[in-house]
């Protein structure tokens, strides 16, 4: 089974709009909402490398902005093969709305994908708080 060709195309467009002038490693994002909305975004470097900000987050970002507050499905593209998971960061970001999202890390000729949970095992979530 292979990644909504929707969901790649805008992670892909996304993809060939970052800014990574000190890394050259050029990553795209596209989060669906529950409702199948699509939000995209890049990665975008800062010479204060810390404040660097990951495209999944940057696609998450604008998800929420527009009132999203559950994941279905995570599209992340990369130039590299095998395609690259999303850094912890993100992981424990995108937990934020949910678990249960799956994950697909798109290539030029590979494709991977997991649920979120397999990804973050005993992850840091709101109900850890309320134990």
């Amino acid at each position: 089974m292979t990644a909504p060709d929707a969901l790649v195309a805008a992670a892909r467009a996304a993809m060939a709009n970052a800014y990574a002038p000190y890394s050259q490693f050029r990553v795209g994002a596209a989060v669906e909402d529950g409702t199948g909305r699509v939000f995209a975004g890049c990665n975008v470097e800062s010479a204060s490398y810390g404040l660097t900000i990951c495209a999944e987050r940057m696609a998450l970002g604008a998800a929420v902005a527009a009132g999203a507050r559950q994941l279905r499905r995570v599209v992340v593209t990369t130039e590299v093969d095998p395609a690259a998971a999303p850094c912890g960061a993100c992981r424990q970001l995108l937990a934020e709305l949910g678990l249960d999202v799956e994950v697909v890390a798109v290539g030029p000729a590979s494709e991977r994908r997991w649920l979120l949970r397999d990804l973050l095992p005993d992850a840091f979530t709101r109900e850890a708080l309320d134990r």
